[in-house]
């Protein structure tokens, strides 16, 4: 189980490009993993402008920026361009990036129940473990709250 202090997940993931990202290339910065439930609904999008925009600072901090769903990879290449989202956008289709951070829980929607990624995004320290998480996230103010549990350099 992913805990406070431990060890992030060595995963590796297809981005919106089509390239391969793994998560421990990234070692040596701070990496923020958001997850959020679908591409283009209007949540999904005001979170992904909100990291958008605050990037240029998140990068000032030495942070990458991972967006992670189960949609596909040309849904994600679709989403960034309309977005203009200058970070990548991860196609986690088998949930294993889901499943290793835990997101994937029951929720209801129209009275339905259903099994889905409930938004949750999670800090990985310079030394690959993990700083901090939010979990059912609310998306106003979510972005900044998070380049504030980066330290400024």
């Amino acid at each position: 189980m992913l805990a406070i202090g431990k060890k992030a997940p060595a995963l590796t993931g297809t981005t919106g490009d089509g390239s391969t990202l793994k998560l421990a290339d990234l070692k040596g910065r701070w990496i923020v993993v958001y997850f959020y439930p679908k591409d283009s609904t209007p949540g999904c999008t005001n979170e992904a402008k909100d990291f958008r925009d605050l990037y240029p600072t998140f990068r000032k901090r030495h942070a990458d920026i991972i967006g992670v769903s189960r949609d596909s990879v040309k849904s994600h290449a679709n989403f960034a361009t309309r977005q203009e989202l200058p970070f990548a956008l991860v196609s986690d289709p088998d949930e294993a990036w889901c499943q290793a951070f835990d997101v994937i829980h029951e929720k209801v929607l129209y009275g339905k129940r259903h099994m889905g990624i409930v938004r949750s995004t999670f800090l990985i320290d310079p030394d690959g473990k993990l700083a901090a998480e939010w979990r059912g996230v609310k998306v106003p103010g979510h972005a900044q709250a998070v380049l504030d549990a980066i330290p400024a350099k």
